[in-house]
């Protein structure tokens, strides 16, 4: 359903009818841009749509819907703004020039859902969008720092759910690109391992003023299926990645931090030449490259439903011992331990359950979760799975006692503290990704989107906070 901006009766020197209208002239656009005192700067990107049509067409390729949440990057004068003002639950606009943000917060103070930010999109911090039903992204892109824009917003785990941009025509094809081609690259890989691109149109310079001096084109990024690929460690993907395509013409062999790893043996598992080169590999066979050099020692160990567990009574008394699967089936009374770590800024990190996880998968979760071994202690514990989930070894320091409940899965939970600043190793088998979060944005993110989260986590958050 189109709905009509909503005014209020906020007087402003600009007129929003017009603004609405739209600036489609070399003509139109001097004139505003002289009104509000505006020299297009090349250093900036600051080429102005004048092309409606291609407008409408860029927006059309978002497919918004009325209960999105949209952020629009350098929306300039509007030429996307006007296509998607009264048709979204929430419109953000991320605008770098003071300017042209004063001009925007003016002509639209009147209109209701309307969000005029002063920030670059480069450092734009995007965890509060967690916290929105769903989120996709916009922009005619800056040639000067549009990969870094994308990187910002789109690097996994990332709150977006699609988005559409204007890019400069030779980084689409980056984006774009397949092996074997010389555009074929770092950003193809570790873009396209995580995201699907599909190249929309190509515009050529008559669509601007200024008329830039190259050609644009639009592609649209939505998420890979979970099944798309198997599950991998991001870090381990980039490092390989960089140092693959650093000399891109030069053998693999001698490019890559091999360490103990037999090449031979690597090539005839992965069906490899030996003689490859970093523009060769598709992007499954870069991502088996980093799943077979990962060195964590538990990245092919997601649980396993023979484990044991102590089984307990309603007093915390070891009763019996039984297999995962049955204690979990059975909502038999067993033991756990999450454990809070956080920076020196009090940021607390959540990580992003693997997909592989039996319980909760996908889903937001503590720090560090897990079950006690057969007969271990609630602290001991803590420390070792510190050590399996994130690589570190800290002392931890105890919070709270949480009894067992539908929540819990039915676990006695004791909840720890520690601090670390990170990175991280983790088990691609257990854990797909994560991030420090301030604890007003987590608790919003909470009682917006609980279903984000495990449920365990939850009741350990209730804990904290409370």
């Amino acid at each position: 359903m189109i709905m009509e901006p909503s005014l209020t009766k906020t007087q402003s020197n600009y007129d929003l009818q017009e603004f609405l209208s739209g600036f489609n002239s070399d003509s139109k656009v001097k004139t505003i841009l002289n009104k509000i005192g505006v020299r297009p700067s090349r250093a900036l990107g600051q080429n102005f749509l004048i092309d409606a049509s291609v407008s409408k067409s860029i927006v059309e390729g978002l497919n918004i819907e009325s209960n999105d949440t949209i952020v629009e990057i350098g929306p300039g004068l509007g030429a996307l703004t006007r296509h998607l003002i009264g048709k979204v639950k929430k419109l953000v606009l991320v605008e770098y020039d003071r300017r042209i943000y004063e001009y925007l917060r003016e002509v639209l103070s009147g209109v209701d859902g309307v969000d005029v930010c002063h920030q670059d999109a480069v450092s734009f911090d995007v965890r509060p969008l967690y916290a929105e039903d769903t989120v996709k992204i916009i922009g005619n892109l800056p040639y000067s720092c549009g990969t870094e824009i994308i990187r910002n917003f789109l690097t996994f785990p990332s709150p977006v759910d699609s988005a559409v941009f204007m890019l400069q025509k030779e980084v689409v094809n980056r984006f774009c690109a397949v092996p074997r081609t010389k555009s074929y690259g770092v950003l193809t890989v570790m873009t396209c391992a995580f995201w699907n691109v599909e190249r929309l149109q190509d515009l050529t310079f008559q669509s601007f003023t200024p008329k830039p001096a190259v050609d644009s084109a639009v592609i649209r990024l939505f998420p890979c299926d979970s099944d798309k690929y198997p599950p991998f460690n991001q870090r381990v993907l980039k490092r390989i990645d960089k140092c693959g395509f650093h000399e891109r013409r030069k053998q693999l062999k001698k490019r890559l931090p091999l360490g103990d790893t037999n090449w031979g043996e690597l090539c005839k598992e992965m069906n490899l030449q030996e003689t490859a080169r970093a523009e060769e590999l598709s992007i499954n066979e870069w991502i088996n490259m980093a799943r077979f050099l990962d060195d964590n020692p538990l990245k092919d160990n997601p649980q396993k439903s023979s484990e044991m567990f102590d089984v307990v009574d309603e007093n915390d008394k070891v009763v019996d011992q039984m297999e995962r699967s049955r204690v979990h089936s059975e909502g038999l009374l067993h033991r756990a331990v999450h454990v809070f770590v956080f920076n020196k800024s009090g940021d607390l990190y959540l990580q992003k359950r693997s997909v592989l996880k039996d319980s909760s998968p996908g889903l937001w979760d503590s720090s560090v979760s897990g079950h006690l071994d057969l007969s271990e202690e609630y602290h001991c514990a803590a420390i070792r799975e510190l050590t399996e989930e994130l690589g570190v070894s800290l002392g931890v320091d105890f919070i709270c006692s949480i009894k067992p409940s539908e929540n819990t899965g039915w676990e006695f939970v004791r909840l720890y503290k520690c601090e670390h600043n990170g990175p991280f190793n983790l088990p691609y088998s257990e854990i797909e990704g994560g991030g420090f979060f301030p604890i007003d944005m987590i608790g919003n993110w909470v009682q917006e989107r609980p279903e984000d989260f495990a449920s365990g986590f939850v009741e350990c958050w209730n804990s904290y906070v409370n």
